[in-house]
């Protein structure tokens, strides 16, 4: 079944729910979890940075901050018995669904489990949704794990 389940997390609520979620199942098929952030490193700089505070300062923080992220979700996991590995990818200029979806076959990933924030109407249209381009790009099953308490699409019904 799952033997290798991949894990992108971001530190997220819904993320944090996607990664108890995967150590359950990892627990459960005995499968090894590999646990993937992917840092954006534009996203930590202002524009009023000079660019060797933030080549100096800056983005070694970013990183640090990243890899404990990633240590921290390893430690839940391995401290519930699960084989876990972890991946930091820093990105330059490819979408973040692209980079999942890519680790995930490099990887050789047999599911992907995330966090998804459940956006609907016009907040999905203008955010976009990355969990949305990951299971559809992706060659392996999906499992979208979202907060408890989101409202849900409204049941279809015929008359």
């Amino acid at each position: 079944m799952y033997t290798r389940i991949l894990v992108p997390i971001d530190g997220s609520p819904t993320s944090n729910l996607a990664l108890a979620e995967a150590g359950e199942l990892a627990r459960l098929t005995g499968a090894q979890v590999c646990l993937l952030h992917i840092l954006d490193p534009v996203a930590h700089a202002s524009g009023f940075e000079r660019p060797e505070t933030y080549r100096q300062d800056i983005l070694p923080q970013a990183r640090q901050n990243a890899q404990a992220l990633l240590d921290q979700a390893r430690a839940q996991l391995t401290g519930a018995g699960v084989s876990t590995e972890t991946e930091l990818i820093e990105n330059r200029d490819a979408s973040v669904a692209r980079l999942v979806v890519e680790h995930a076959s490099q990887w050789g990933a047999s599911v992907i489990v995330l966090g998804t924030q459940g956006r609907r109407g016009i907040e999905r249209m203008l955010m976009g949704s990355d969990a949305e381009q990951i299971a559809r790009h992706a060659s392996v099953p999906v499992l979208l794990v979202r907060q408890p308490g989101r409202p849900s699409a409204p049941a279809s019904t015929s008359t």
